[in-house]
């Protein structure tokens, strides 16, 4: 039986070479601001400090907002340019969330993970 990745916690700002997350393929879980959003190919842009990413929804049923906070899983695929684009499986509203919190909070939880 095949199993699903959960989605390795990133910053938008890690997606970026030399990062071991920006590979083709890699499962990742990916939050951040909705800035833009295409509804004819379902194309998603989100934010989160000075980085942005695009996102494939078209397998998902969700009330995207512009705005809004929103949190994705999924896989990234390496376009032949060299621009990312994560092909969502997952997605949900985490309106309410403070993204500078949660930095620092994912950040406790990778030094707590190292043994830091």
């Amino acid at each position: 039986m095949a199993t699903v990745a959960s989605g390795a916690l990133v910053n938008l700002e890690e997606l970026a070479p030399p990062s071991p997350h920006f590979n083709h393929g890699t499962s990742l879980r990916v939050t951040g601001k909705l800035q833009k959003y295409d509804v004819e190919t379902a194309i998603a842009v989100i934010a989160d400090g000075n980085a942005s990413l695009k996102v494939d929804t078209q397998h998902l049923n969700l009330n995207l907002c512009i705005g809004s906070i929103f949190q994705f899983i999924g896989e990234l695929l390496l376009e032949p340019d060299h621009e990312a684009i994560l092909k969502a499986r997952v997605g949900r509203n985490m309106d309410g969330m403070d993204l500078n919190l949660y930095r620092q909070t994912l950040q406790l939880l990778r030094d707590f993970q190292a043994g830091r």
